[in-house]
Order: C-alpha cells, then structure tokens, then sequence
C-alpha cells in the first residue's frame, strides 16, 4: 500500500503480468462501464473456449485514501472532484442513458429503488440469519479430479 508501482515492480502494466506464463491480458479503463462489459466479454470467451486464465486491469481512479489512516494528501480537492464531476462511471453512465432517451429520471429512480431494496433485503439477511455450520466452511470449495 505504501510503495508505488513504479518503485516496486520492473512493469507497471499489470495486464502484461501473466506473460511469462502464457496468460494473456488486456488494459480496460474501469471508468467506463462498457468497456469493462467488453474486457469481461473478452476474458469469458478465452476462459469458456478452454484458452485458460486472463488477466483484466481494470484501470479505475480511487477517490480516498487506501485506508482510513490515509489522508490522501497527494491529490488535490479539485483533481478528485473533477474525477467525480466528469468521469464517474455511475453518473457517466447515467448521463448516457438520459441522453439516449433509453429511460427518463423517473425509470431510473425506479430501478434504483429496486436495487435498493434488494441490498437491504440482503443486508438484513446476512445480519439476522443463523451462522452457518462449521462444517459448511469446506463445502463447495475444492473438486478433486483422478488424474490417468
């Protein structure tokens, strides 16, 4: 967290990584919803053809500090709230839609109050359900296979 990519690693094009072991990768700009659908199609297509592993960089722009220690004092105010006024993938995407005339502010509060309750229903879940069994902590995580 504290070392910069430029200090701590020969590449900072963390899509390359996987080179040397034949695993390919791509760039994706992580602020840009359809881009990140386009690289996620890219990787399920190699995964699904039996090419193997693939390697997505999202390249994303984080608005805080990396914890709750970190001021972020290596941004200015007006770099994150430029980042936030013009590049936001939610807003950006938002904007979009309205301009498309795929949906109107009121289609959107719509979906948001669905998605809205969705998360709520499942954050009441995870907080009054029962605990899980110990024995389900090993379930589901590992297939064994007889090799010839």
């Amino acid at each position: 967290m504290g070392t910069s990519i430029e200090r701590g690693s020969s590449t900072t094009d963390l899509s390359a990584r996987g080179a040397s072991f034949d695993i390919p990768g791509i760039k994706a700009d992580g602020m840009d919803v359809f881009n990140v659908m386009e690289a996620g199609r890219e990787a399920i297509e190699h995964a699904r053809s039996g090419k193997g592993p693939f390697i997505i960089e999202m390249v994303t722009y984080r608005y805080r500090g990396h914890s709750m220690s970190d001021p972020a004092k290596y941004r200015s105010r007006d770099e994150v709230k430029e980042m936030r006024q013009d590049h936001d993938p939610i807003t950006t995407l938002k904007d979009q839609i309205l301009d498309d005339g795929d949906l109107d502010e009121a289609g959107l509060k719509e979906i948001d109050a669905e998605i809205r309750k969705i998360v709520n229903e499942a954050a009441e879940f995870a907080q009054s359900d029962s605990q899980p069994d110990p024995s389900e902590l090993t379930t589901d995580i590992l297939i064994e296979t007889k090799h010839a």
